[in-house]
Formats: structure tokens, sequence, C-alpha cells
């Protein structure tokens, strides 16, 4: 029952969260800032992985072929079907969950312990709206570049990995790159990227606006946050993929 009460609660928030800024310039500004907090600063961290991941899995892929007959270009071909489908919109929005979920609530909860909130109250400020909506338009704008560029990475590490080892042919792997290619396929990982973003928005914002407590509180809330928004990106996986491949 504990935890119907906080769906219902998170729906409320989010009706608070969508009112029409009182400011616009002030507004702006706030979202600026949390493109450069969420977005930029999370490039770094999502250019390494990507491009290391998608070598490990043509590497992986090409090392599991060794029947003769199966033809080598299918390592090309696996790699981007799962750099596309799976690692960069999933895998990437889990590794973001972990980064920006936990900055989300410990900033915010941090605000709320030290009564902050309650003077942006006081002065007749929808909190919620001025601190949770300029965080989703800034994820939900911006990680869907960020998720592109991990899919392009990923099929590049793959290439720079059989240049490398010598393990396939360079040639062969681009082979499997260009074939078969689906548009759907970007689609279908744009949609699972803005829906991811919106959960690493709101969930962590709940986390933090609702906690109770001093700086611990803040800290097992940040805990708890990254643990439910990776569980919900997991769940919505499931059922979009259900909705839009099958």
């Amino acid at each position: 029952m504990n935890y119907l009460g906080h769906i219902g609660k998170y729906f409320m928030m989010l009706g608070q969260v969508f009112k029409r800024p009182q400011r616009g310039r002030v507004f702006r500004e706030a979202i600026v800032r949390e493109l450069d907090e969420l977005g930029l600063k999370s490039l770094g961290i999502i250019m390494f992985i990507s491009f290391f991941i998608g070598g490990v899995i043509a590497i992986q892929t090409a090392l599991n072929i060794e029947n003769p007959f199966i033809p080598k270009y299918l390592i090309g071909f696996a790699t981007k079907r799962s750099v596309i489908l799976e690692f960069a919109p999933t895998f990437c929005s889990i590794i973001l969950a972990g980064k920006v979920g936990s900055y989300i609530t410990s900033s915010i909860g941090t605000m709320r312990v030290t009564e902050q909130i309650d003077a942006l109250e006081v002065m007749g400020i929808n909190s919620l709206n001025h601190l949770v909506l300029p965080k989703i338009i800034a994820t939900v704008f911006f990680y869907p570049f960020l998720i592109v560029l991990a899919m392009f990475l990923g099929i590049l590490g793959g290439w720079v990995a059989g240049v490398t080892s010598g393990i396939f042919s360079y040639i062969d792997y681009i082979q499997g790159v260009q074939l078969g290619f689906d548009p759907f396929l970007i689609t279908y990982a744009i949609i699972k990227t803005l829906v991811f973003a919106f959960l690493i928005a709101t969930v962590p914002s709940y986390h933090g606006y609702y906690v109770k407590g001093g700086s611990i509180a803040v800290g097992k809330a940040s805990t708890q946050s990254v643990v439910w928004t990776i569980i919900l990106i997991v769940i919505a996986n499931y059922f979009l993929t259900q909705m839009l491949l099958t």
C-alpha cells in the first residue's frame, strides 16, 4: 500500500511540475545551467564507455564465431544491432541514472533539509516547477543527442578493435555494419531514450524533494533514487520493446 501512495504522490508532483513558469528569464537561465550539469558534464563518461564497450562487443562476437561457414561480416552486423538496440539507449541510460540521478537527489534533498525549498514556497514560487521542469527539459532534449553519439562511438570502437587486434578484417566489419540497415531501429532507440530521460529527471527529483531528516537521509535518498530509476528503466525497456518491436 505504501508503494501505491508513492505512485500517487509522484503523479501529483508531476501535476505541479508542468505548470507555466512564473519568470521566463530565470527559467531559461535554469535550463542552460541544467544542460551543462546534466548533459555536457556527462559527455566524457558516455564517450569513453561507448567506445570501449563497442570494441568489447566486436571482439567477443568474433571470438565466438568459430564455424567457417558463418560469414565474418556478421561481426559488424551483430555489433551494430547490439549497440543501437540495447547498449546505447539502455546501458548508457543506466549509467546516467547513477551519475545524474544521485546528483539531482542530493542537490534537491540538500535544499529541502536546509529549508531553501521552504523559503521558495514562502516567496510564492512553485518550487517543483522551478527546480524540476528545467531538469526534465534539459534531459529530454539533450540525451537523444548523447545516445546517438554513443551509437556512433560504439560502432567506431568495434572497427578500431578489428584494426588494432587483427582478429577480424575491418572490410568485413564495415560490410556487416552496412548490411540490413533499418532506420526504424534508430527511431526505436530515440523513443526509449526520451522515456528513460524523463525517468532520470523525475524519479530522483521526487526522492530529493520529499526527503525528511538531515544529511544522512539525503544520502539514503540518493541511493534509493538510483535503484528505483534503474528498476523503472529496465521495466520501461521491456514494455517499450514489446510495443515497438513485436
